[in-house]
């Protein structure tokens, strides 16, 4: 029989705190009164000084730690009233304020609850060190995650290593492949900074030349992006590396044309597909890419600090380690995990990553991709009806997904970006801006959006 705590015995009746427990006692009151309903130090906790501001969490937090949501509205709700089911799934699924017009998850999605949750009691469970065999991402292989996230991508487990960011797998490929002075880098000039300058790096280390093919922002069909850069490769060619879908304006290229041509000339491809993993059906081995980076903090829901690396076995095998751990030259035995050796890191993340993949499957895929088409469609439709705007996004639905590129006639901006700001709009601005929607987006936001243009700029 457990003996009570008194003060005198405060440790009598201390046991690991249940994270359920904990998460509700968060939940139900913050921080402060998890640690009061523990408070097997009496003492020390008297002692505590006053709270700073901004400890106790938000009333938006409070209420999303430990619960769990109310589960997906019915497929019939979709068939009878589409808008109604994914006003549901925003409102029961995401921590969005109502008020809230985000249409900007293209530079960083928004976690849903499910996946909140995960990385919450991931986290819990490290911080109770219930047992001695603590999961640390860095030293594992984690073959049941890989396996799952690789089903989803369609490559096989040894052939997929998690990274931080699509940056950092953009970056092992590009510093780990045997590149000779004279080599050409073949990219085209609509690249992330992120997917450019690590070959700058490699030019300016190893004396590589990165070439620029200059492909239009608005083209007519895929075949005119195809035919652009398959005919850039020239005999120093070596490496093609291309966004699968453009960072700055959401164009979508034709990626399997494109890496089955350059194989066919004996050039390595590099697929960045920040933008392609949760906007569209993905399956690397039908790609053909010889090495693919993803981002799935963007549209598959993860938290931010996770990313993907792809290789084909062969191509794999090509590449040294960037960061290096016990392992690092093991190419039997870890395969793509050996590029995973890279000292303690965060494995909440990874378990929210995966929690990202399996919201978005509980949804359908195609249901996702779909409704995030009609959505750029309703941008579409809406913007050319303004005098003030100009639609870049080409008009072939092949060439686009859930990103839009517009751009603005008038040259000063700025009250415009103020009454955007003011009316609590989220949106990646420029004269040229890119909007960008998921499922977590209404129509009522992107007619927001559109309504303070013709406030500032007039209709």
């Amino acid at each position: 029989m457990k003996t009570a705590a008194t003060p005198g015995n405060p440790r009598a009746a201390a046991s690991p705190i249940n994270r359920r427990n904990a998460l509700r006692r968060l939940a139900g009151g913050g921080a402060a009164t998890a640690l009061a309903a523990s408070s097997w130090v009496p003492e020390a906790a008297s002692a505590r000084p006053p709270e700073p501001p901004g400890a106790t969490p938000s009333p938006l937090l409070s209420a999303a730690l430990g619960t769990h949501p109310p589960p997906l509205p019915e497929p019939t709700l979709h068939s009878r009233d589409p808008e109604a089911y994914w006003t549901r799934v925003r409102r029961e699924q995401f921590l969005l304020p109502d008020d809230r017009a985000f249409l900007n998850p293209g530079s960083l999605g928004v976690m849903p609850r499910p996946v909140l949750n995960a990385v919450f009691e991931s986290l819990a469970r490290g911080a109770e060190y219930a047992t001695d065999t603590v999961t640390r991402w860095g030293y594992e292989s984690l073959e049941p995650e890989r396996a799952e996230m690789a089903a989803f991508l369609g490559c096989g487990p040894d052939e997929l290593a998690f990274t931080h960011n699509c940056t950092e797998a953009m970056s092992f490929i590009a510093a780990g492949l045997d590149l000779k002075p004279g080599d050409e880098v073949l990219t085209t000039n609509q690249e992330h900074g992120s997917g450019i300058s690590c070959w700058r790096v490699k030019a300016a280390r190893v004396g590589v030349v990165v070439r620029e093919v200059e492909i239009p922002v608005t083209p007519r069909d895929p075949s005119e992006l195809l035919e652009r850069l398959v005919g850039a490769i020239g005999p120093r060619t070596r490496v093609l590396s291309f966004s699968g879908v453009t960072s700055p304006t959401g164009l979508v290229l034709p990626s399997r044309g494109i890496c089955e041509a350059a194989r066919a000339k004996g050039v390595l491809t590099v697929l960045d597909g920040a933008h392609m993993d949760g906007q569209m059906h993905v399956h690397l081995r039908e790609l053909g890419c010889d090495f693919f980076a993803g981002s799935p903090h963007k549209w598959l829901f993860a938290p931010a600090g996770c990313g993907l690396l792809y290789g084909r076995p062969d191509a794999l095998g090509q590449l040294w380690p960037t960061v290096a751990s016990g392992g690092w030259d093991n190419r039997d035995g870890l395969k793509s995990a050996r590029l995973m050796m890279v000292g303690t890191n965060n494995r909440s993340t990874l378990d929210g990553m995966i929690a990202g993949v399996r919201f978005l499957k509980s949804l359908g895929e195609d249901r996702v991709y779909a409704r995030q088409q009609e959505l750029s469609r309703h941008v579409i439709e809406h913007a050319r009806r303004r005098p003030y705007l100009v639609v870049v996004t080409a008009q072939d639905p092949r060439l686009y997904r859930a990103m839009v590129s517009l751009r603005f006639k008038p040259e000063k901006l700025d009250p415009l970006w103020a009454a955007m700001r003011a009316a609590n709009i989220g949106v990646l601005g420029g004269q040229r801006l890119r909007i960008s929607s998921h499922v977590h987006t209404r129509k009522a936001d992107i007619d927001r959006f559109f309504a303070v243009c013709d406030r500032v700029l007039g209709s």
